[in-house]
C-alpha cells in the first residue's frame, strides 16, 4: 500500500518527466540601458525602468520573446545589456501575465536585485541596429 507521501513523491516524479526539459528551458530575461546596468551594478538592486516604474512591475521576456522585445523597444542603442533573471528565486514576485500579441510576459512586481542574475551580456548593435543574440543561446 502507498501512502500519501509516496503519491506525492511519484507524482513530482511524472511531471519532472513530462515537463522537466521545458521548465529548465524557461529562462527569463531583463534587458538593460547600460545607465541602468550600471544602477544595478552600484544599488545592487533595480527598481526599474522609466516604462517599468510607470507600468508598476519590471518587464521581463521569456527567450521567444527576447528578439522580439530587443526589435520593439531597444533597436538601435548603443549598447544594451541583456540579463539571465533566476525565476526561482523571483517567484513569488513574479507572474506571467498577457500583453503584446496575446502571449504571457514575465512580470516582476518588486525590485530585481543583483544576486538574481544569473549571467549577463553586453550587446551593441550591428550596423542596422539589430543584437546578435547568439552568445546567450536562448533556445
Amino acid at each position: 500500500m502507498f501512502s500519501v507521501q509516496d503519491y506525492f513523491i511519484n507524482a513530482l516524479l511524472l511531471c519532472k518527466s513530462l515537463y522537466g526539459s521545458r521548465m529548465s528551458n524557461n529562462k527569463i530575461y531583463k534587458i538593460f540601458l547600460q545607465i541602468e546596468w550600471n544602477e544595478m551594478l552600484a544599488n545592487r538592486c533595480f527598481s526599474g525602468s522609466v516604462d517599468d516604474k510607470r507600468d508598476g512591475f519590471i518587464h521581463l521576456s521569456t527567450s521567444i520573446q527576447l528578439a522580439e522585445t530587443l526589435s520593439k523597444h531597444f533597436h538601435g542603442q548603443d549598447s544594451i545589456v541583456v540579463a539571465e533573471v533566476d525565476a526561482e528565486k523571483n517567484s513569488e514576485l513574479l507572474k506571467y501575465e498577457f500583453s503584446r500579441g496575446g502571449n504571457k510576459f514575465p512580470h516582476l512586481y518588486g525590485n530585481l536585485e543583483l544576486s538574481s542574475i544569473i549571467n549577463y551580456w553586453t550587446l551593441s548593435p550591428d550596423d542596422k541596429g539589430a543584437y546578435d543574440l547568439s552568445i546567450i543561446g536562448t533556445d
